[in-house]
């Protein structure tokens, strides 16, 4: 079971407002965020926490199925108010950034969680090897450029970690470059918080057992040899150091201001229910509502009637 330190569930805590005859919201709304954070400190060692866990919600893939198509509305309505908000002046936006190994499930859950959001609110990007233009500048300055704006949802498909990951694994740059980058981007993330950012950064947590079947289910399957890289199994060969990498890139850089959340991933129903689940959470914890009129209701009826 991912846990917190403090971590409650939802059993506890609906136990605890039936008590009190009471709406404990603050706990209610941070429910999720208590059992799926990592835990803090830079001695984690992500290898030690579960990637078959199911600590909260359903327990089965037709419920998972059955409760996200549940989310599906719920998710939307709290978008468009971020999107009415937005319009009318607030600064709110939330960014969703997706870390995991290969097959972890990135692209899935922008197919199953951020597929139930309007896409107009969205801004969606898929962060590749950089570019000579990209090089050329900080390692910040290509992320910089695709913060989203107020009111809305911006997702990040990989993101600023690739540079204290993919570069620290390869050697691409020495310990002296990439070592400073865990406290960079600890600043880059308390002043998109200061910024009214909403960061929820999730690593959809898989084991290379399971890494193994999904790739073996690439070539088993026609329509999937696009997906498979063959790159991907080199990759494998260094997958104790993507643990050791990831492990101190969440461990240095999980904060209260921008927490990691450890996603169990080797179900992709349990993943697209947990990442689904906790956006929600988290958007709600905004206490979202549609901005009121800027005119005159009945004034704008006549102005409607007579034109």
């Amino acid at each position: 079971m991912v846990r917190a330190r403090g971590a409650c569930d939802g059993g506890s805590v609906a136990n605890s407002d039936k008590k009190s005859g009471k709406k404990n919201s603050a706990s209610k709304s941070q429910a999720l965020a208590s059992t799926f954070r990592a835990p803090l400190g830079e001695q984690l060692d992500v290898t030690a926490i579960s990637t078959k866990a199911t600590p909260a919600g359903p327990q089965s893939r037709e419920d998972a199925e059955a409760a996200l198509a549940e989310l599906g509305p719920r998710l939307a309505a709290q978008q468009e108010m971020l999107v009415a908000q937005g319009s009318a002046g607030d600064p709110r936006r939330v960014l969703l950034v997706l870390q995991g190994m290969d097959t972890a499930g990135k692209d899935g859950v922008i197919n199953h969680v951020v597929g139930l959001l309007d896409p107009g609110g969205i801004n969606l990007v898929s962060f590749k090897k950089p570019t000579a233009e990209e090089l050329a500048h900080d390692f910040l300055w290509r992320i910089e450029r695709q913060v989203p704006a107020a009111g809305r949802i911006g997702v990040f498909n990989r993101s600023q970690y690739e540079d204290v990951l993919v570069v620290r694994v390869h050697d691409l740059v020495p310990p002296s470059v990439w070592e400073p980058r865990y406290e960079r981007i600890n600043e880059f993330e308390q002043g998109l918080v200061d910024a009214h950012t909403t960061v929820i950064k999730c690593f959809l947590h898989i084991s290379k057992d399971e890494q193994t079947e999904r790739l073996l289910a690439r070539l088993d399957d026609p329509t999937k040899y696009w997906k498979y890289n063959p790159g991907d199994v080199d990759e494998r060969g260094r997958w104790d150091d993507y643990q050791q990498a990831y492990s101190a890139a969440i461990g240095r850089c999980s904060t209260d201001a921008a927490p990691w959340y450890v996603i169990p991933s080797d179900r992709k129903w349990y993943r697209n229910w947990a990442v689904a689940a906790l956006l929600l959470e988290q958007l709600e914890h905004l206490e979202l509502s549609y901005p009121p009129a800027a005119f005159d209701i009945e004034t704008e009826r006549r102005r409607v009637r007579d034109s």
